[in-house]
Formats: structure tokens, sequence, C-alpha cells
């Protein structure tokens, strides 16, 4: 399931075959037809896989002991260091493997896109929940915090595909303070090291 996100994340959907991912994982092809019935079946599983390897960490950052706008913070952090280290590695900048496979394939694939919706739904709900008690404290505006989350997370998501388009993972630096400014917060001082 690692070498197929990876591949598809690295390269696209439909330049990866079953040959490549089984190449990567060093198994055999018979091995893949054993467990999983087409690449979709493998893509659906390491998806959900990854997303649960992911929970500890969106927890984490989005732990209500953490003020709210630090939690946002956290994770533009994370994002901006990863794609940072990606590139090192790599050379390129790989952005949102979610939004790399699913604005590929999501008109070509249902399940994939059933999938990457469900994903891109649960990770919201973090930031709505964040948007939610930053407004209780008065540091974002009232209003409809889903829709708030929905804007922040799409200004999120397109700063992280511009990194990856342009190959420049530096003009995700200040996305934390980006987000914020989209959101119109009243930010108090930072308290995430």
């Amino acid at each position: 399931m690692t070498a197929a996100l990876d591949l598809m994340w690295e390269e696209s959907y439909g330049a990866v075959t079953i040959d490549d991912i089984c190449k990567r994982a060093e198994v055999k092809k018979g091995s893949f037809y054993y467990f999983y019935d087409s690449k979709s079946d493998l893509a659906v599983a390491a998806l959900e896989r990854n997303s649960q390897n992911q929970k500890a960490l969106w927890d984490e950052q989005f732990s209500p002991s953490v003020p709210p706008l630090d939690r946002i913070r956290a994770r533009c952090e994370f994002s901006y260091q990863k794609q940072k280290a990606i590139k090192e590695r790599t050379g390129k900048v790989l952005g949102c493997p979610l939004c790399s496979v699913g604005s590929e394939i999501c008109n070509q694939d249902e399940r994939i896109r059933e999938k990457i919706q469900q994903i891109l739904a649960r990770n919201a709900k973090y930031w709505e929940t964040a948007i939610r008690d930053a407004q209780e404290l008065g540091l974002i505006g009232p209003g409809d915090a889903a829709g708030k989350a929905r804007c922040a997370i799409a200004y999120f998501a397109g700063m992280i595909t511009q990194a990856r388009i342009h190959n420049d993972a530096e003009m995700l630096r200040d996305l934390g303070d980006q987000v914020l400014a989209h959101l119109h917060a009243k930010c108090p001082e930072a308290q995430v090291a």
C-alpha cells in the first residue's frame, strides 16, 4: 500500500502500473492479485490506511488543549516542513496526495473519488472545530464555521498545489499566517514552537 500511494503521489495514478507497484514493493504480481482485484482497490485501501496512520498527527496538531489558531498554524507549518523535506530528498514538491490523486482520477473512478471525499470530510472537521473554538474566543468573526473551514482548506490546498506547480516549497514558509489572514483572524502571539 505504501509503494502504491508513494508512486501515485510521485508520478500519477494513470502513469503507475501494477508492475511498477509490485517492483517498488518487491512483491510478485501474483501476490498483488491475491489481495486486490485491481489498482483501484489497492488505491482505496492505501488512501484509507494512510489516513488512519495520519490520525494521531491530526489529533495532536488539532488538540483542544492547543489554542485554536495555533492548531491551524501547526498544520500549516507541518505541511511546509514536509514539502521542504520531500523537495530536499526528491528534488520535487509533491503537494497533497489527496488533491493530486483526487484531481486526476475523480471523474474516472467513483470509488477513489468517494474515498478521498470521505478523508477530506474527516480532516475538515478538525479545521471546523478550530475555527469554531476561535470564534468562541473572539479571534475569528462569527458565521458559518463549516463554510469558513471549507474556504480556509481551499486556500491551504491551493497554496500547496501552487508550490507543487512551481516546485517551490518556500511558497509555504508563511502559510499559517496567510491562512489566518484569509480568515481575518485576530492573532495573539503564537504559542507554537
